[in-house]
């Protein structure tokens, strides 16, 4: 009896373990392919904002921004768009941490790359929420600090 105690407890564990792992996999796939930058909002907070999303450009140059996501090689790149915008190729390594939240809801690192994918900021990145994922739709946020108080932005996705 107790063999077959220890073997379900066993079982249950690499099930709950395999599960994650799975559903991580699944949104590494749903990442996959070309996604527009639909709207930049902000939670709680109401007002106007000059915010610079990744050290790189406004939040209004990065409405309507074209985003590539490679699942095979967690590599992509993203444009911006508007005037008075750097409309360059962007390039990035993402990675999910699928530990690192409730199941179903991921932290994931961008990590600003050459055109090579060769770090070009060390071992920094910009941590973000992947908030929802579907297969037509994202929505990912990032907590900052404003005047000392936690300020969020979020960014909607659509696939295209």
């Amino acid at each position: 009896m107790k063999k077959i105690a220890i073997l379900l407890i066993m079982a249950i564990g690499l099930a709950s373990c395999g599960t994650s792992s799975k559903v991580a996999k699944e949104a590494r796939k749903t990442f996959d392919g070309n996604w527009t930058l639909t709207n930049i909002t902000y939670p709680n907070n109401t007002g106007e904002f000059n915010v610079t999303l990744f050290n790189e450009a406004s939040a209004s140059c990065f409405k309507g921004s074209t985003w590539d996501f490679v699942s095979n090689n967690n590599r992509g790149t993203y444009k911006v768009s508007g005037i008075n915008c750097d409309m360059d190729t962007n390039y990035f390594n993402w990675s999910i941490d699928e530990d690192s939240t409730p199941a179903g809801v991921y932290d994931f690192m961008l990590k600003p790359t050459n055109e090579n994918y060769k770090s070009t900021t060390g071992n920094q990145g910009f941590r973000l929420s992947l908030k929802s994922l579907s297969d037509t739709n994202m929505v990912w946020e990032q907590t900052v600090t404003l005047d000392g108080a936690p300020f969020t932005i979020r960014m909607n996705f659509s696939k295209l």
